[in-house]
């Protein structure tokens, strides 16, 4: 059984370890700069905080490594990837009942929760993760350190690209581009290319900062 460590212990953390335990990994415990070593957090221990995740490792305390940093905190989610990437085994995690063409291709430390479904030749990049229900088209790409929230929805030929948040039941259509660090709000209709950075809303999506 492999030892799965998790950065955060919040609750992204928390959901992750529950998962995990699910999918057949033992949880070794949580890194987290804000709470003392051996506190203990949903039945696992705070094993240090960040600056410990290198030197635990090395000891043999955990086997793999997932980032449990939310999209409130997307650099730092990216940077923790970024930092030990290559260096520590990246953990992936993705629910028994998620439906996944045999073309596709998925990054490492990327969660897919329940009820996921990615059509053929979808490509995930890393540190992403896939909320309950969402549904990815043919030939689509997800960036890096991105988010998609519970029901979104995307067709065919779509470029989502790194540290986006794509809010609850987004809808986006067929050959749309969407730049780095995009947020779409809930219910979300995308009909057009969105290269901006920005937050977006409404039907059609429309930028309001």
């Amino acid at each position: 059984m492999k030892k799965l460590a998790i950065i955060g212990s919040g609750d992204l953390g928390m959901l992750i370890a529950f998962h995990a335990r699910q999918r057949g990994y033992s949880i070794a415990g949580f890194f987290n700069d804000f709470m003392p070593a051996g506190a203990m957090v949903d039945g696992s221990l705070i094993l240090g905080g960040v600056d410990h995740v290198q030197g635990s490792f090395e000891e043999g305390g955990f086997d793999e490594l997932m980032i449990g940093v939310g999209y409130k905190h997307f650099e730092a989610r990216k940077n923790l990837f970024l930092r030990f990437e290559g260096k520590v085994p990246l953990g992936t995690v993705i629910h028994k009942d998620v439906s996944i063409a045999s073309s596709c291709i998925i990054g490492k430390g990327s969660f897919i929760l329940p009820g996921c479904v990615l059509d053929n030749n979808v490509r995930i990049g890393d540190n992403v993760l896939i909320n309950v229900g969402s549904t990815i088209a043919h030939d689509t790409t997800i960036g890096n350190h991105s988010f998609l929230s519970p029901r979104v929805a995307i067709a065919g030929f779509v470029h989502i690209g790194e540290c986006c948040n794509i809010g609850i039941n987004t809808t986006i259509i067929d050959n749309i581009t969407i730049g780095n660090d995009v947020q779409t709000g809930g219910g979300t209709v995308v009909i057009k290319d969105l290269p901006e950075k920005g937050v977006y809303v409404g039907n059609p999506a429309r930028r309001i900062r």
